[in-house]
């Protein structure tokens, strides 16, 4: 378990915050496959996937990445996609057995100062997850791009359906694996004592939103909370590597303005103005195909 900014947080940012962050293999995998960044101002879950080690290596490449984003205060919207985009040009230069089928899914939560307002900038592709509790508010922000989420949206399947679909494990993008790689993007205005969580599926596979929320909750500091999260995914079977990642802001700028606007919560595109929404919001229908992971 990593968790450098507990001891010291007030080296990072003008959003300030605390994080702690636990990963373990499961009860079943032979490896973990999944990576995890935790240094402000970039927090991050990869959960790779492929055949002979290839889901390690293209995880630990996102993480290469955005690490090199870590020696700056902030990031802008346009640094995270470039920095997909680097990432997916290696995992898509691999080659060799020892690399075959690498592909990852990518969920990311960092911080941004846009108008001297603080943010937290989202980004997800796949079917890795990032939910927010701020106040009385808990939600998933992150949507899955996987089957089971669309044959959800096209009301073919119910939620509890989707816990025992046959394609539950299937997602439809994915960074370096298929032929979609495009990431939702998201800005909400940060409060102070938000708690954001970044996590694998070994999480929430195993564990059900409201026991995740009551968690979140818990006046435990974050550190606790990520053992508790993976402690509960582990008992409930750890069928797949379990990731966690807690961030709490403990100091926001300019939160006075931001709490009278309205949170703009859509994906948004790296290629436009950092305030601009993409209507698409959901994600796109399966042309051929999800990939197994």
């Amino acid at each position: 378990m990593i968790d450098r900014s507990l001891s010291d947080p007030d080296l990072h940012g003008t959003v300030r915050v605390i994080s702690a962050s636990a990963t373990h293999v499961g009860h079943v995998r032979a490896t973990n496959e999944d990576s995890i960044l935790e240094v402000p101002p970039i927090f991050l879950v990869a959960d790779g996937m492929g055949g002979h080690n290839a889901g390690e290596v293209a995880s630990a490449i996102v993480v290469e990445e955005y690490e090199k984003l870590t020696l700056q205060e902030n990031v802008t919207v346009e640094q995270l996609g470039d920095s997909l985009r680097s990432a997916g040009v290696r995992i898509g230069d691999l080659s060799g057995e020892s690399t075959l089928g690498a592909g990852t899914t990518v969920a990311i939560v960092a911080t941004m100062v846009l108008d001297e307002v603080g943010y937290w900038v989202v980004l997800n592709l796949g079917d890795s997850r990032v939910y927010r509790l701020s106040g009385e508010i808990f939600e998933q922000v992150s949507v899955d791009h996987s089957v089971v989420q669309e044959l959800m949206d096209r009301g073919e399947i119910s939620a509890e359906q989707a816990k025992v679909h046959p394609y539950r494990h299937m997602v439809t993008r994915a960074l370096g694996a298929g032929p979609e790689s495009d990431p939702d993007y998201w800005l909400i205005p940060a409060e102070t004592g938000d708690r954001m969580l970044i996590c694998s599926d070994g999480l929430t596979g195993e564990v059900d939103d409201h026991a995740i929320e009551q968690m979140l909750r818990s006046p435990a500091d974050v550190r606790t909370v990520c053992g508790d999260l993976v402690s509960r995914a582990l008992d409930a079977g750890g069928h797949d590597n379990v990731s966690v990642v807690v961030v709490e802001a403990v100091e926001v700028v300019g939160q006075a303005l931001a709490s009278e606007s309205t949170a703009d919560c859509s994906p948004s595109s790296p290629d436009s103005a950092d305030t601009e929404v993409d209507e698409d919001t959901l994600p796109r229908e399966i042309t051929e195909g999800g990939l197994r992971r």
